[in-house]
């Protein structure tokens, strides 16, 4: 709480400084339902702003895909239709490797290897992104991610055939593996592509799960704790560059609220999602011994595939986090 209250006091006193000059909206795209812990962290993270610059940058979130669907929005701020918003990055690895470093199956998998990785991964990703006129301003993990089925499998062979949701070349690739059918869904489309049977599987947080009300159409969730994803927000480089050093204080104050506030709830909201699958029906429960063991090693596939691609900038990022541990 100390380190809330420093943020705080910090974001006060820059708030006190930052003098309101012509009034600018940014509208921010945003993937994922409003009621997700992402989405929420978003419209706190915008209202600080607001509140911040004293009405000289308002930020006015559009959730659930309903500005660019989620695969288009990087590339909306990039080519600046919108000056601000929230990818997660390991669904464009086909641009760069190294965008998949938070999706290598079972290098990270707890909240504090996570945070450790992103430490490790940091200076890479910003400099791709400048590369790419985008700007960092935060980035928050979702929690681990676990396979959802509609019927119970316990072994990589039960898998076979099976329709497999997508979003991202991880994703994709350990379909391929498991014999599984990839279909790129969006998050906003899950639901409706569940019910329709479309997919019939997915790997995911329960957090998804939860909000998208899966347990319509699925019955198990195995915890594998593969991964832990981050969902990044990140500005137009030419938009940061024309805010004033008053309003850029208040919002480096606020994103980095909104990436302790984001942190917390992802972790909070990692029981609570898995309770509230449970409660609507769904099994949920850790994957066989077997299954377990066929997936690590389909991972350590994976992560040799991954380091590749990433070259020498992404064995760094594997011997920088693996030395931290």
């Amino acid at each position: 709480m100390k380190k809330l209250t420093n943020l705080l006091a910090a974001t006060a006193l820059t708030t006190a400084a930052a003098a309101p000059a012509m009034a600018e909206k940014w509208d921010m795209p945003m993937a994922y339902s409003a009621s997700n812990f992402h989405s929420a962290t978003g419209a706190e993270f915008a209202k600080c702003v607001t509140t911040g610059t004293g009405g000289e940058i308002e930020i006015v979130t559009h959730p659930s895909g309903s500005l660019f669907k989620g695969a288009d929005i990087k590339r909306a701020i990039q080519t600046g239709q919108a000056p601000i918003g929230e990818r997660l990055l390991s669904g464009h690895q086909n641009e760069n490797a190294l965008f998949g470093f938070d999706s290598i199956p079972f290098l990270a998998t707890s909240f504090d290897d996570s945070a450790k990785l992103w430490e490790a991964a940091k200076p890479s990703i910003e400099k791709v992104l400048a590369e790419q006129n985008l700007t960092l301003l935060y980035a928050v993990p979702w929690p681990p991610q676990g396979l959802y089925f509609k019927d119970e499998v316990t072994s990589v062979a039960d898998m076979k055939g099976i329709k497999f949701r997508s979003y991202n070349n991880a994703t994709s690739r350990l379909a391929e593996l498991t014999g599984m059918l990839p279909v790129t869904i969006e998050a906003a489309e899950i639901s409706q592509a569940f019910a329709t049977g479309v997919a019939d599987s997915m790997i995911s947080s329960g957090s998804t799960g939860y909000d998208r009300k899966v347990w319509e159409s699925l019955k198990y969730f195995y915890e594998v704790d593969a991964w832990l994803p981050r969902n990044y927000v990140m500005v137009n480089s030419d938009v940061w560059s024309g805010v004033s050093d008053a309003s850029k204080n208040v919002i480096k104050g606020c994103a980095e609220l909104a990436e302790y506030a984001g942190n917390w709830r992802a972790k909070e909201y990692t029981g609570f999602t898995l309770q509230g699958l449970r409660d609507g029906g769904m099994t949920v429960g850790p994957a066989s011994d077997q299954m377990v063991q066929e997936l690590k090693e389909i991972g350590v596939t994976m992560t040799n595939e991954w380091l590749e691609a990433a070259g020498d900038e992404g064995k760094a990022i594997v011997e920088t986090f693996n030395a931290s541990q």
